[in-house]
């Protein structure tokens, strides 16, 4: 049951058609503290917190500043702890042709996703299982935020042309060649370069496709919160309308620009106390985290009929506006919501076939829970 903002035109008619029972039949996610979906699940067991303050590298801590003197700055960050996905990912290049000094111009981002997408497969039981490449797709959710590759190209072509800028106004004294080592010696701090080609927006998926070998639908989408939900409510689709046999879907995201964590800092949905208490009474705002996860869709008679592991069954999800306007559809796209999200609960039901009101329908509901007081009401 996913809730996005997408449909701001809703009826909530409840005539939506009944949906093909869509079965998951393969996992993979790489998450803070978590390299594997069975760490995962023990960390989930166990009750682990995963959350850390920001590691060196991601940021610079000298941008937490929780009291500012006056006005808060755009530079100023009201919180320094969240879920970073920060040890080595060993991804096996040579499985799929990647020659590994061109793996370091390679957006890391696209790696992870890699890694993760080809564990979710052989979970399924390999791509053998799946069907023709040509019946295989892959939906991703995947925001529009600033990607790590992206990150270190605009300091290498924006940052440090304005460095140098700044150097030559303060301190004319300086050549050009003292400003060129400046230049440089900032640049080298970088890393090696991206290839511009790892960088082109959209292209995630098409890119993992090429390297997996699948050639059905290939595409990103971006609802915010919601992408990877809605990447599965895509994949369900596709399932449904028998133009795939098997989906890959889920979320990809590994983004900690200070950029970023400016944003919500300046929204004032960052928690302040550095804890996230979602759906209670005392929560003061949302910690970021990253990380990607990913699952394997067939339609349930196919799975059962080929004597898959099923996971759980998807039997009904439901998409509308999550974002709260006015009379004349002025929303401002924050974080809180609208009665749309009952909306998409009452069309994931009513697709399920299903009424939440008889005994035992409820098993387990898992929440939006941000730790946003007005996201978490309307929750």
């Amino acid at each position: 049951m996913t809730t996005t903002d997408v449909d701001p035109t809703s009826s909530g008619s409840g005539n939506e058609a009944r949906a093909v029972p869509v079965a998951i039949v393969g996992l993979g996610v790489t998450l803070p503290g978590a390299p594997d979906v069975r760490s995962f699940w023990n960390n989930l067991v166990e009750g682990t917190d995963a959350v850390t303050d920001v590691p060196p590298r991601r940021w610079d801590a000298r941008f937490y500043e929780p009291k500012p003197t006056g006005p808060r700055r755009a530079d100023q960050i009201s919180c320094r702890r969240g879920g970073f996905v920060d040890e080595e990912i060993a991804v096996d290049l040579a499985r799929f042709g990647i020659d590994p000094e061109r793996a370091r111009t390679i957006d890391p981002e696209q790696l992870i996703a890699l890694h993760v997408a080809a564990a979710a497969i052989e979970d399924a039981g390999g791509a053998a299982r799946l069907g023709s490449p040509g019946r295989i797709g892959i939906v991703l959710g995947h925001g529009s935020t600033v990607s790590p590759g992206l990150a270190r190209l605009d300091q290498r072509v924006r940052t440090a042309r304005q460095l140098v800028h700044v150097l030559a106004t303060l301190m004319p004294s300086l050549v050009h060649d003292d400003l060129e080592r400046v230049r440089t010696a900032f640049t080298d701090e970088l890393g090696t370069p991206p290839g511009p080609e790892t960088l082109v927006p959209g292209t995630l998926a098409s890119r993992l496709a090429g390297w997996l070998g699948t050639r059905g639908p290939a595409y990103a989408v971006d609802a915010a919160c919601a992408s990877s939900l809605i990447a599965v409510d895509a994949a369900v689709a596709h399932l449904t309308a028998g133009q795939c046999d098997a989906v890959v879907a889920g979320g990809v995201h590994h983004c900690h620009d200070i950029t970023l964590w400016s944003v919500f800092s300046q929204l004032g949905t960052l928690s302040e106390s550095q804890r996230i208490s979602p759906l209670g009474a005392g929560a003061d705002g949302m910690l970021l985290g990253e990380g990607t996860g990913m699952i394997v869709l067939k339609r349930l008679d196919d799975a059962l009929a080929a004597g898959d592991r099923v996971y759980a069954v998807i039997r009904g999800s439901g998409v509308s506006s999550g974002v709260s306007g006015g009379p004349d559809g002025d929303g401002d796209g924050g974080t809180a919501g609208s009665p749309g999200r009952v909306e998409a609960l009452e069309r994931a039901w009513a697709v399920a076939g299903l009424d939440p009101r008889q005994a035992g329908s409820v098993g387990l509901v898992e929440a939006h829970g941000s730790g946003v007081r007005e996201d978490d009401a309307a929750e």
